[in-house]
C-alpha cells in the first residue's frame, strides 16, 4: 500500500482544519477606529496626488477618472469599489478576448502585459496610486485597510466551499499575499492559503506589521494586486 503520510493535504482535505471564525469584538472595534483615522488622514495628506492623477487620466483620453467595480466583502455583501481608471474605457468589453491568456491558476484573472492598460495607467499601477480611491471605501466601512482583496462576483461564483472562507472577514486594501513578495504568484490556491493564514492570525499587531510592510512595498514601486 502506498504511503501517503507525507503527501500535502489538498484544500478539500483541509476543509475540516478551518475552524468556526473566532469572534474578536474588541479587536474589531479597534480595527474600525484605526481604519477611520488612517484613511481620513491619508485622504487629506494625499489630496494633491488625487488631483494630479485625476488630471492626468482626463487629459489622456477624456474618459472617466474613476473606475467603479462591484465587489464582495464579508458574508458575500456587495459594494461599489473605487479605483483611478488605469485601463482604456472599453476594458470590460475586451475581457472575453483575453481570458485564454489568464496567468492565474484559478477564478481570478491577471496577465502581466495587459493591453488594456493605458500609459498613465501603468504609472498609476506601478506606484499603487490607482488604489488610493479605496481609502474612501475604507472610511465608509465597505473595506478595511488590512484584509483579503475584494473579489468580483463572477470570481466568487467559481469558488469552492474552502475558498469561500476568504470572505469570512471584511475585505481590504492588502493582505499577506500582496506584501510578502507573492503578488506575482499564479496559483490561486496559494493566494487563498495566505488569506486564510491572515484570518487565523489576525490581530492589531499583525495588521500593523502588514501595513508597514505595505508602505514599504508601495515606496519601492512594486505593482499592487
Amino acid at each position: 500500500m502506498q504511503d501517503t503520510s507525507n503527501v500535502p493535504a489538498t484544500p478539500a482535505q483541509n476543509e475540516k482544519d478551518i475552524p468556526v471564525l473566532q469572534e474578536k469584538p474588541i479587536y474589531e472595534i479597534c480595527k474600525r477606529l484605526f481604519d477611520i483615522i488612517v484613511s481620513g488622514c491619508a485622504m487629506l495628506l494625499l489630496s494633491p496626488i488625487f488631483l494630479i492623477a485625476a488630471i492626468a487620466i482626463k487629459c489622456q483620453d477624456g474618459g472617466k477618472v474613476l473606475y467603479v467595480s462591484t465587489r464582495l466583502t464579508k458574508n458575500n455583501r456587495e459594494f461599489r469599489m473605487y479605483k483611478f481608471r488605469s485601463m482604456v474605457p472599453n476594458a470590460e468589453q475586451m475581457l472575453d478576448s483575453l481570458l485564454d491568456r489568464n496567468e492565474v491558476n484559478g477564478p481570478a484573472f491577471k496577465i502581466r502585459e495587459d493591453p488594456r492598460i493605458t500609459k498613465v495607467g501603468r504609472i498609476l499601477r506601478r506606484t499603487s496610486i490607482d488604489e488610493l480611491p479605496q481609502l474612501w471605501n475604507v472610511f465608509k466601512g465597505d473595506m478595511t485597510i488590512i484584509g483579503p482583496r475584494p473579489p468580483l462576483p463572477r470570481e466568487v461564483a467559481q469558488y469552492t466551499p474552502y475558498q469561500m472562507h476568504r470572505l469570512d472577514v471584511k475585505t481590504g486594501l492588502a493582505c499577506f499575499h500582496e506584501v510578502y513578495g507573492r503578488s506575482d504568484a499564479t496559483d490561486f490556491d496559494e493566494w487563498v492559503e495566505e488569506d486564510l493564514r491572515y484570518i487565523r492570525e489576525r490581530s492589531m499587531l499583525t495588521d500593523l506589521k502588514v501595513m508597514f510592510r505595505l508602505v514599504k512595498v508601495v515606496m519601492v514601486g512594486k505593482d499592487a494586486c
